[in-house]
């Protein structure tokens, strides 16, 4: 009898449910108070497949000491890029595009093994290798295990994001806007592989990590012995905060968040790498090149960047903002290059838990020694969440202003650039 009541409960909430729901049926009926915790309990363990929309399909053995999830994102992209012409000339001039791109396609697979306690995580990001050619570092993103010894001390080896930089850390599914900031993209490491000590004091009143990686980015390793090393410290005051932008939960009570990191890297002038500081478009590509007093060549150079973030959300407002300051010192010329830069940005749900306005203000500055060499953005932007994170449209309008010291054409003049994109994402 009590079997044909569970069943009866639900075919009900299934037919409530409706095609679009991110719960899985039994943590409805849960919920609705159909079925006990212990009748919860033993459906899982009875379940061996079951899927919940943004985690994708969850395998668990029979005896649930193993666990496999899989699933995706898609990201899928228009841009349009109207370039300054101000500083044309018959052999370089400025040239527009309107591209359409898969910029993400992700499929990612992570769970536990033999334990809960034993967790692990592998990403493939298959837009790096389309059209032939190896993007961003390659397919490969993720490659970890994790053991918890308990919530406040883990330990995780293998291909993560070095934790230095909120919006970094914040995955790519969980942005305010199309992209992040340009700062973000000049100033942090990227993806290593190496070891890392992490864990939640209190709750999630107080997050660390420490760790030690290879120091020349995704998927590359070096015969070197130096290593970098990456610390952050988040302490979240009103109680933990989650690495997603937008307040799309619409928090009921104020979150507050304050974050600090430190990254210390050697890396040797002209070393193939894959950082993403290191590229010709960031901090040091762009510094280093104005730089009066030239790097030698091959020479060592001792890499130090700090960063401090600020996060505020409530009731469907939410506030970020990062500052970074970077050095470059060469150990044989002697020789320096210092930058900063810093982005702020604010959201609020017009509609709530659906439509999203935001802004976002940003600036760098790539070589504080030199003068007329600022990159300054302002950018607008409005996103539709269909299904939360899960299926949402996002468009944003760009103001790219770059100073003649690194104007997009070189020339005499700033320049302002225009870009208008549109992206339509999806999870599984």
């Amino acid at each position: 009898m009590k079997r044909l009541g569970v069943l009866l409960g639900v075919a009900l909430i299934a037919a409530q449910a409706g095609p679009v729901s991110a719960k899985s049926l039994e943590d409805v009926l849960k919920e609705k108070g159909v079925i006990t915790e212990d009748d919860y309990k033993n459906i899982q363990k009875s379940s061996p497949i079951k899927y919940k929309l943004g985690d994708g399909f969850t395998f668990t053995s029979a005896d649930g000491k193993f666990s496999t999830s899989i699933g995706g994102v898609y990201q899928l992209r228009y841009t349009l890029m109207d370039l300054d012409d101000v500083n044309n000339t018959a052999a370089k001039r400025a040239q527009d595009y309107s591209k359409f791109e898969l910029k993400r396609i992700k499929l990612h697979f992570n769970g536990y093994a033999y334990s809960p306690d034993l967790t692990y995580k592998m990403q493939l990001n298959f837009a790096n290798i389309a059209g032939g050619t190896t993007n961003n570092g390659g397919l490969l993103e993720f490659a970890w295990l994790n053991y918890r010894l308990r919530d406040e001390i883990q330990l995780r080896f293998g291909q993560d994001k070095v934790q230095f930089g909120r919006q970094w850390i914040t995955s790519s599914d969980a942005q305010q806007f199309v992209d992040t900031s340009a700062v973000t993209s000049a100033f942090v490491p990227g993806y290593d592989t190496g070891v890392m000590i992490h864990g939640k004091i209190a709750g999630g009143l107080v997050n660390y990590n420490i760790g030690g990686y290879g120091g020349v980015g995704q998927n590359t390793y070096r015969t070197t012995t130096d290593n970098s090393f990456a610390a952050r410290l988040a302490v979240n005051p009103l109680g933990d905060v989650k690495y997603s932008e937008s307040d799309v939960e619409y928090s009921v009570n104020p979150l507050v968040s304050f974050g600090a990191n430190f990254f210390r890297d050697t890396i040797y002038n002209g070393e193939t790498n894959n950082l993403f500081f290191a590229k010709s478009t960031s901090w040091y590509g762009l510094g280093s090149s104005l730089m009066t007093k030239k790097f030698s060549a091959g020479e060592p150079l001792d890499f130090n960047t700090a960063g401090a973030d600020a996060v505020f959300k409530w009731r469907g407002f939410s506030a970020t903002g990062e500052y970074f300051f970077a050095e470059a010192d060469g150990q044989t010329s002697k020789n320096r290059l210092r930058a900063d830069g810093f982005y702020a940005q604010a959201g609020y749900f017009v509609i709530p838990k659906t439509v999203e306005l935001a802004y976002r203000y940003s600036y760098i500055d790539p070589n504080r020694d030199v003068t007329n060499d600022h990159w300054v953005e302002n950018t607008g932007a409005v996103s539709w969440y269909i299904n939360k994170q899960n299926l949402k449209i996002q468009a944003d309008y760009t103001n790219i202003h770059k100073q003649a010291a690194i104007a997009s054409t070189s020339g005499k003049n700033a320049t302002d650039d225009q870009q208008v994109r549109f992206q339509v994402q999806m999870q599984f």
